[in-house]
C-alpha cells in the first residue's frame, strides 16, 4: 500500500524487531510476578507479556522472555522452574513508580519486595507472598511452561492457573463488583512510556452479542463519498440493529432539519450536510437518529 513501509523481520535484528512489537502491541497489562526459589528467596518482577486466557480453568499467561542482550534468563523463570508458584499481583498508578523500580534487575537472591518497599502477605494456598498494596492478587499454581526458543528474546510462556484471588474492597462498587473506574490500571507501552486508564479516558461501545448488527456491507453506499463520517462512525452505523423502514423514515424526515437538507437542490451539498447531520446524532450517541438519516436517501 502507498506510505506503507513493509519489513521482513529476518532481515532486522533481534532488538530492532522488540523495539518494533513493544511499541506496536500496546497498552498491554502488567503480571506483578511474586515467585520464589527452592531455597526460599523470595523475587518480584513485572512482566508486560501477559494476558488472560481462559475463565474455566481460570487461566493466566505471562512470558519472561530470555534477556536480547545476553540470552541469560529472568530470576523469576529460575524461581517457577523450582517451585512451580506464582502470584499476579495487578499494577495501578498508585504504586506504578514502586513497580518500576522492582524491575531493576538485582543479583539473585535480593528480594525485590524489601528493594521497592511492598509489603508481603502471606498466600493463602501457594508458598510466594502477595503483593499487599495491589489492587488485585490472583494465586497461581503454574500448569506449564513453553519454551519459545533457546536465543536472545525467546519467551517462556508461564500457564498459571488461579487457585486463590483477593480483592481490595476499596476498588469494589456498590454491587460487590470490581469497578473499572476506581481500578486506576496502567500498561506497558514502548520505551519508557506507560499509559493510565482514567476516567477520561473511558468509553464504551455497544456490544453486537445478543443482537447482529445489519454490517457496512447493508449501509447505503454514499456514505463513502463523502469524508464527513469516520471508520469509527461507520462502524457505529453498521452496529445498528435493524434497517429502519420506509414508515419509520418518512416519519422522520418531517424534523425541519433533515427536511431542510433534503431539500436542497445541489446533490453534493446535500449528501454534505446529510453526512453532517448523521454525525451530531453519532457523537451524542443517538444512532438509530444517524441510521434514518443515513438511509432517508439510498
Amino acid at each position: 500500500m502507498k506510505d506503507t513501509t513493509s519489513i521482513d523481520p529476518t532481515t532486522l535484528t533481534t532488538a530492532q524487531v522488540h523495539k518494533i512489537l513493544l511499541t506496536a502491541v500496546a497498552p498491554r497489562p502488567i503480571a506483578f510476578a511474586s515467585t520464589i526459589g527452592a531455597n526460599g528467596n523470595v523475587n518480584l518482577s513485572p512482566f508486560s507479556f501477559f494476558n488472560v486466557f481462559s475463565a474455566n480453568p481460570p487461566i493466566l499467561i505471562f512470558s519472561p522472555a530470555r534477556r536480547v542482550r545476553d540470552n541469560t534468563t529472568k530470576h523469576t523463570l529460575e524461581n517457577v522452574k523450582e517451585v512451580n508458584e506464582v502470584v499476579i499481583n495487578i499494577v495501578n498508578y498508585p504504586i506504578v513508580e514502586q513497580m518500576s523500580l522492582a524491575s531493576t534487575e538485582y543479583e539473585k537472591g535480593e528480594n525485590e519486595f524489601v528493594k521497592a518497599g511492598f509489603t508481603e502477605v502471606p498466600s493463602l494456598k501457594i508458598k510466594p507472598p502477595r503483593v499487599a498494596e495491589s489492587p488485585v492478587s490472583f494465586e497461581c499454581v503454574v500448569d506449564d511452561i513453553i519454551e519459545l526458543g533457546d536465543e536472545g528474546g525467546a519467551g517462556n510462556l508461564i500457564i498459571s492457573k488461579v487457585v486463590q484471588i483477593h480483592i481490595n474492597n476499596q476498588y469494589l462498587d456498590a454491587n460487590g463488583d470490581l469497578d473499572t473506574k476506581k481500578l486506576d490500571l496502567v500498561a506497558r507501552l514502548g520505551g519508557s512510556w506507560y499509559s493510565r486508564v482514567t476516567e477520561d479516558s473511558l468509553f464504551e461501545i455497544p456490544k453486537p452479542i445478543v443482537t447482529k448488527g445489519i454490517g457496512v456491507d447493508q449501509l447505503p453506499k454514499h456514505i463513502f463519498e463523502t469524508e464527513v463520517l469516520s471508520n469509527n462512525n461507520i462502524g457505529r452505523l453498521g452496529n445498528v440493529e435493524k434497517i429502519p423502514s420506509k414508515e419509520e423514515i418518512d416519519a422522520f424526515k418531517s424534523n425541519s432539519e433533515l427536511n431542510t437538507i433534503l431539500q436542497m437542490k445541489n446533490a453534493k451539498m446535500r449528501l454534505l450536510e446529510l453526512h453532517k447531520l448523521a454525525k451530531k446524532h453519532l457523537e451524542n450517541d443517538a444512532i438509530n437518529l444517524a441510521s434514518k438519516v443515513i438511509f432517508s436517501i439510498v
